[in-house]
């Protein structure tokens, strides 16, 4: 029988440090990190991912490199994507498809209105890999919808650890299944994501510019914001979407966008929504020392050989992950089109 985890905004973890003592598990982060080690002894994976080689690349960026070879070779072959919008296909391989023990449990908030289902992710990235996917009954397409940023955005705050991450690919942007779904793990490393600051552009909605590698923009939501910055990064995602840009999306704990004092910088209260656009990258998958997708763009590098791990330097990740990212003339021409489109709906 399928775990339940009913909850309401009362449940959200409002007070959260980056340092300052370890970090106090909560009812949220208990039942699935129990689940999913229930999980790996049943022998549900495709590979026991261990403990990772980690290390950090010399550098401002501070990228978080790590040996996972086994997830490119074990891994289902990913599906081919050859359009932003395509539509579901119930004969390839989607969620529906899954073992029944592959579920973790059901988050349902104020009664059941609002379900998700947390399948593991039998090809993990880290700790507690696992999928978020909003009602898989209804054979969405993968295209963020605001019930479904707002689950992500709510996962993370029922989370009383820093390290819980969760993520969106967008087809064209290395979505592997064409079926409505969010990444979620724990990394046990700081991201400069958490506290790299924002220029503001519709600060009343929450949208900044990321000021710093990679180009992109910055969501920022205390716990009492969520619904309301939600609606305004599904704005986004629709219009990227609309203009058939690639991105990728990335939810963590983070401080706010502009910080002063190195007390404010080390508050992971509230949430922070980075939201990536880029170039498409259609077909499927290629053979390369990392994918430039979600954990990519945030700073965690999952390496596929052992000689890429050890050789790789900052200056390899940047060049690698710039040649992903729109041409500054595009970018700063879209972020005008954002601003207008926020600022007026």
């Amino acid at each position: 029988m399928t775990l339940r985890f009913a909850y309401n905004n009362h449940h959200f973890v409002t007070e959260v440090r980056r340092r300052g003592g370890a970090s106090v598990p909560a009812r949220f982060d208990t039942m699935l990190q129990a689940g999913w080690r229930d999980r790996v002894d049943r022998g549900l994976f495709r590979y026991n991912l261990g403990d990772l080689q980690t290390r950090i690349l010399p550098g401002p960026h501070r990228f978080v490199a790590q040996l996972n070879p086994l997830r490119a070779t074990q891994r289902r072959q990913p599906q081919e994507i050859l359009s932003i919008r395509q539509e579901f296909s119930s004969e390839l391989f989607n969620f529906n498809k899954v073992k029944p023990e592959e579920v973790v449990l059901e988050l349902v908030k104020d009664s059941e209105s609002s379900r998700v289902v947390v399948l593991v992710n039998v090809s993990p990235l880290e700790f507690g890999h696992c999928l978020l996917v909003p009602d898989p009954s209804r054979c969405l397409p993968q295209v963020l919808t605001r019930s479904a940023v707002q689950a992500g955005m709510e996962s993370v705050l029922l989370s009383g650890d820093p390290a819980f991450r969760v993520g969106f690919n967008s087809l064209g942007a290395f979505a592997s299944v064409n079926h409505l779904h969010l990444h979620s793990y724990y990394l046990d490393h700081e991201l400069n994501i958490e506290s790299t600051p924002g220029q503001p552009l519709v600060p009343e909605r929450g949208f900044h510019s990321l000021q710093g590698f990679p180009q992109g923009f910055l969501f920022y939501a205390e716990p009492d914001r969520v619904e309301d910055v939600a609606g305004a990064v599904c704005q986004l995602t629709d219009f990227l979407v609309e203009n058939n840009t690639a991105h990728n999306v990335f939810m963590t704990r983070g401080c706010p966008p502009y910080h002063g004092d190195q007390e404010s910088r080390q508050r992971r209260d509230g949430l922070r929504v980075a939201v990536w656009p880029r170039l498409m990258c259609l077909g499927a998958k290629e053979d390369s020392a990392f994918n430039i997708a979600l954990c990519e763009l945030a700073g965690h590098l999952p390496f596929r050989t052992q000689r890429d791990y050890e050789l790789a330097t900052e200056k390899y990740v940047t060049d690698t992950i710039q040649k992903f990212l729109l041409p500054d003339a595009e970018f700063l021409s879209l972020q005008q089109q954002l601003t207008r489109h926020l600022n007026n709906s």
